[in-house]
């Protein structure tokens, strides 16, 4: 909703307020011209304008010292005026308003009240006391107090509203920025993930098939090593044009159990190892979703082929309730989760660590069974699985 302040509406009641004070005295001009009044109320009419006019700037300043001294000014030539023609009582009324704006505290009342008396008696000078020439006089300085009072409170209230409103937009302003500066750091969190799950995984593998490669003999064992190397360097470049790309990942176009049973038995050819897969093909998640299993079953899979030394590994997909459960397994020599996740703030490591922050993304748990000697079995439960 956009911001809109009341200065259009105060400066409109200044401008009501100066044709105010133009009409009345142009009907006073009209009245002695009429009446072939004296030249020196001609002249004072045209002295009244002229000062007002002088002040214009200074009554939008509000209240000062050279205020006042117009403010001074401008009642003494009208006083002048009403005694000559009583018709400029009238022009009391746009001054009551410059009294109860221009003057500090009580002094604006009490110049109403002054000038109130002064215009009762300019009228009883020139046509007798009436009750019309009392009561209209009272009756014009109590709607001037009334508005004029009511106009200085919602001035205040209005000073009050856009202090307000200023303190409201700058904390819209830091509330934005710490938005955007939240958003970047997911957004690091994401790609330090995604380089992890890619690009990291793939060149530790590279990694450890080269130095088997230098293990090996010159002929048969180390060039398939150099071979199984050179392909994984292949599918990590893939991995990382797609993570530029920011698309889905292409394994994924068939569905999660498929990119699943694609991984088993890429990884298993490249570690020798057999994996078994197990997928509920009703089990239906959001792309999101199906990415992030897929890379915690990629992370998990890399964690086993550098720690565990298992012999034999298990992922297992399936659904109940509106939930989808991936558990991994493997007969490998185990571990302490408590002892890794402590390794792993001390250190680079960001398996376990990466595999916790996607599922926390998603409102979904993540369960770690392991006992050194005896295997282990991660699982991840996530919400939002269709069946």
């Amino acid at each position: 909703m956009p911001h809109r302040t009341l200065a259009p509406v105060f400066a409109g009641l200044r401008a009501g307020l100066h044709a105010l004070f133009g009409g009345l005295l142009a009907l006073v001009v009209v009245r002695v011209l009429l009446t072939n009044g004296p030249v020196l109320a001609l002249v004072l009419a045209g002295l009244l304008g002229a000062v007002y006019l002088s002040g214009l700037w200074l009554a939008r300043g509000g209240r000062s010292r050279a205020a006042v001294v117009w403010l001074a000014a401008l009642t003494v030539v009208w006083a002048a005026l009403v005694w000559l023609v009583p018709e400029a009582a009238y022009l009391v009324f746009p001054l009551f308003f410059l009294y109860l704006h221009l003057l500090p505290g009580v002094a604006g009342p009490l110049a109403v009240i002054g000038t109130t008396a002064l215009t009762i008696a300019a009228f009883a000078v020139h046509g007798g006391l009436t009750v019309g020439g009392v009561v209209g006089p009272v009756v014009g300085a109590g709607v001037a107090l009334l508005i004029g009072l009511g106009y200085s409170a919602l001035e205040r209230r209005a000073a009050e509203r856009e202090a307000l409103m200023a303190e409201l937009l700058a904390t819209r302003d830091r509330l934005a920025a710490a938005e955007r500066e939240q958003g970047t750091l997911a957004e690091r969190a994401r790609l330090a993930r995604e380089l992890h799950d890619t690009v990291a995984q793939g060149l530790s593998s590279i990694q450890m098939l080269l130095h088997a490669a230098e293990r090996a003999d010159a002929e048969g064992p180390g060039i398939a090593h150099v071979r199984l190397a050179r392909q994984t360097a292949a599918d990590g470049l893939a991995e990382t044009r797609r993570f530029i790309r920011e698309l889905a990942p292409p394994s994924l176009d068939r569905g999660l159990g498929s990119a699943l049973e694609r991984l088993a038995a890429g990884w298993g050819a490249r570690e020798h190892i057999p994996v078994d897969v197990d997928v509920d093909a009703a089990v239906s998640l959001p792309m999101d979703a199906q990415t992030a299993l897929l890379r915690i079953a990629q992370g998990a899979l890399a964690n086993v082929a550098q720690h565990a030394r298992a012999h034999r590994v298990g992922i297992r997909l399936s659904g109940d309730r509106g939930t989808a459960r991936l558990t991994i397994t493997d007969d490998g020599e185990g571990f302490d989760p408590r002892g890794a996740e402590d390794a792993a703030s001390r250190t680079d490591s960001f398996g376990l660590r990466a595999m916790g922050e996607r599922v926390d993304q998603l409102d979904g748990r993540l369960d770690v069974d392991s006992i050194a000697g005896s295997g282990t079995t991660i699982t991840v439960t996530l919400p939002g699985a269709t069946p």
